[in-house]
C-alpha cells in the first residue's frame, strides 16, 4: 500500500530530527574498542588449565553439560549449541531447575562447565557438593580466581575483564562477550583435536545451505528436463529460440547423442564482435568445444569448486556411460 503524503512527511521530519550524531557514533566505536581489548586480554591470562579443560572435554564419555544463570545462562545455551553442532555432545542445564528434578540429567560419564562471573552465584555453588559426590569434573569459568567456584573446580578458566562497556560498569557487556569468546575458543580447540571437517559439520546441519552443498549430489539439483539441444549445422538464428525456451542462458551442441560443445550468452556476446552477420553463422562455429563436464554422482560441493576454478557458471552432467543427463548451474542450490 503506497505511503500517504503525511506519512512521507513524517519520515522526512524524523530523519532530519535524528540526523548523524558524532557523539553517539563515538560511543559505539569506544564500545567496540573496549570489547576488543577485553577479548584480547583473555589470551594473556590463559594458563595450563586451558589445555586441561580441553582434555577433560575431549575425553568425556557422556555429555558436556553447560550451566549458568542470567546472562551467563544465555551465553551457556549458545556454548552448548556450538559444542553440539561441532562434534561434542552437549546440552544446557538450568541450575535452578536442577534442584527440581533435572539433576537426573547428570551422569558420572559427564563433564560440567559452570559459569559465574563472580564465582559466588548461589544456584551454581549449591551444585558443587552433588557434582563432587559423583566425581564429575568441573570446568569453572569465572572472573574471580579465588572465588568459591574457582577453588572447588577441576580446572579454572579466567574470564575476568577490567570493566564493563556499560558506562555504569554494571550491565554484563564485556564480561558476557569474554565468556562467549572463551566458549568459542574451547569449541575451536575441540574441533581441531577431533579433526572435525566441513563434511562433519554438514552432517549436523543437513537442512542448512552448507549441508545441502556438502551432502547433495549433482543429480539431486541438476536440470534434467527437456534440455536445450541443437545440431551443429543449425544457424545462430535458429538456435536463439532454443536458448530462449531453455531459460538457462545456454545451448548444448550435440550430434548422434554425442556432446560437441556448448554456447552460452557470453559466447554470443563475444561472437557479435567477430561476425557481422552473426544470425546466419552456424552455431558450431561459435561454440566452446569440449565443454567442462561432471558426473551426476559427484558431490555438489565438488561441482561448485570446479565451476569456480574454471570461472564458469554451468557444467554439463554425464552419467557413468558418458551420456548427457543434465545441466548444473552454479546457483541451482
Amino acid at each position: 500500500m503506497p505511503k500517504s503524503n503525511s506519512t512521507k512527511s513524517n519520515i522526512i521530519t524524523f530523519r532530519q530530527k535524528f540526523a548523524y550524531n558524532d557523539a553517539l557514533v563515538a560511543d559505539a566505536k569506544q564500545c567496540f574498542h573496549d570489547q576488543a581489548r577485553a577479548i584480547a586480554n583473555l589470551a594473556d591470562r590463559l594458563t595450563a588449565d586451558y589445555s586441561r579443560a580441553v582434555d577433560l572435554l575431549l575425553c568425556t564419555e557422556g555429555h558436556v553439560i553447560v550451566c549458568g544463570i542470567g546472562k551467563s545462562g544465555l551465553i551457556g545455551k549458545k556454548m552448548a549449541a556450538t559444542f553440539a553442532s561441532t562434534g561434542t555432545p552437549s546440552f544446557f542445564l538450568h541450575p535452578a531447575e536442577a534442584f527440581h528434578g533435572d539433576l537426573g540429567m547428570i551422569t558420572a560419564r559427564d563433564t560440567i562447565i559452570l559459569i559465574s562471573n563472580s564465582g559466588e552465584t548461589e544456584e551454581i555453588i549449591r551444585l558443587i557438593p552433588y557434582l563432587k559426590q559423583l566425581h564429575i569434573p568441573i570446568v569453572a569459568m569465572t572472573g574471580n580466581h579465588v572465588s568459591t567456584l574457582a577453588l572447588h573446580s577441576s580446572v579454572h578458566l579466567d574470564i575476568s575483564v577490567e570493566r564493563e562497556a556499560c558506562p555504569n560498569n554494571l550491565a554484563p557487556t564485556n564480561s558476557s562477550l569474554a565468556t562467549a569468546a572463551m566458549g568459542d575458543a574451547l569449541a575451536v580447540s575441540l574441533m581441531k583435536e577431533r579433526h572435525f571437517t566441513p563434511h562433519d559439520f554438514a552432517k549436523f546441519h543437513p537442512g542448512g545451505n552448507l549441508g545441502r552443498r556438502l551432502l547433495s549430489r549433482v543429480k539431486d539439483v541438476m536440470h534434467n528436463g527437456e534440455l536445450p539441444i541443437v545440431s551443429p549445422e543449425q544457424s545462430v538464428q535458429d538456435s536463439l529460440m532454443t536458448i530462449t525456451q531453455g531459460r538457462l542462458g545456454l545451448v548444448l551442441v550435440m550430434q548422434d547423442e554425442k556432446l560437441l560443445g556448448i554456447v552460452t550468452d557470453g559466447d554470443l556476446r563475444r561472437a557479435l564482435q567477430q561476425h557481422k552477420d552473426l544470425l546466419s553463422v552456424r552455431i558450431s562455429d561459435i561454440m566452446t568445444a569440449a565443454p567442462k563436464t561432471i558426473y551426476e554422482n559427484a558431490m555438489l560441493g565438488d561441482a561448485e569448486e570446479r565451476m569456480r576454478m574454471n570461472k564458469i557458471k554451468a557444467l554439463v552432467v554425464l552419467n557413468d556411460n558418458n551420456q548427457v543427463t543434465g545441466i548444473l548451474e552454479i546457483f541451482d542450490d
